[in-house]
């Protein structure tokens, strides 16, 4: 249960990455590793979380020529991370590269609609109306799935959604997720980690909750046992 919670390292180097590792301790198996981090210290750190036997999600978000997007996912294999993002909106053929270049060593994850905008700020990006952000969610979910991602990013507030259309297994990732009485920093669309995993989620990115808790252990203890209990009713 505890690799559903992936903590993110957003952080500006690897010695403050590695200090939330070794405050979290052995019992917290997964962590993110976003632009932040390996903009300053490339595939090292990377490579250093699983010399620690972490499992890491390298949330990269790539978007760009099919054929580039294929060569960073064959390097980013090649360091042995379990999730790398691409973003759904990059097309079925940048999708269908990455996922052939993956060649099962890892699993690519679409990222559908960030969780830090709202339906006016998509209406604006697309230059028409969104009527629903769920819908838009929906769409590039499925897209990206017919295409070849094993899951997909989304927010808690379309996981149920997404998780209704995409293939039974598939991994949906959300982040986004605070305790009922944490702070929303720059996120719109939140739940609580068992509003989440209720609404169909199969892993969590929790970050600043448990990063910034000023007990950073207890805080991912907390996030596991509401996890445990969330799942366990949907079991039921």
């Amino acid at each position: 249960m505890n690799d559903r919670i992936i903590v993110p390292l957003d952080v500006e180097s690897p010695a403050a990455a590695q200090g939330i590792v070794d405050l979290l301790g052995p019992d917290t198996p997964f962590y993110k590793v976003g632009l932040e981090l390996y903009t300053a210290s490339g595939p090292g750190f990377v490579s250093a979380l699983r010399d620690q036997d972490k499992d890491v999600f390298l949330d990269l978000k790539l978007h760009d020529i099919p054929n580039t997007v294929a060569r960073a996912v064959e390097r980013a294999a090649d360091l042995g991370v379990r999730f790398l993002t691409v973003h759904g909106t990059g097309g079925p053929r940048m999708i269908e590269a990455a996922a052939t270049a993956a060649g099962g060593r890892l699993t690519l994850l679409a990222v559908t609609v960030l969780t830090s905008l709202d339906r006016s700020e998509l209406s604006g990006v697309w230059g028409r109306e969104v009527v629903s952000l769920e819908t838009e969610v929906v769409r590039i979910a499925r897209s990206s799935m017919e295409a070849g991602a094993g899951g997909v990013v989304c927010s808690p507030r379309e996981a149920r959604a997404v998780s209704d259309v995409i293939p039974s297994g598939s991994e949906v990732v959300t982040p986004g997720v605070r305790f009922q009485d944490g702070a929303l920093d720059d996120q719109r669309r939140v739940a609580t980690p068992a509003a989440a995993f209720r609404a169909g989620a199969t892993r969590l990115v929790m970050g600043r909750p448990i990063t910034r808790a000023s007990d950073p252990a207890a805080a991912f203890r907390r996030a596991v046992e509401e996890a445990r209990s969330a799942m366990a009713g949907v079991s039921s």
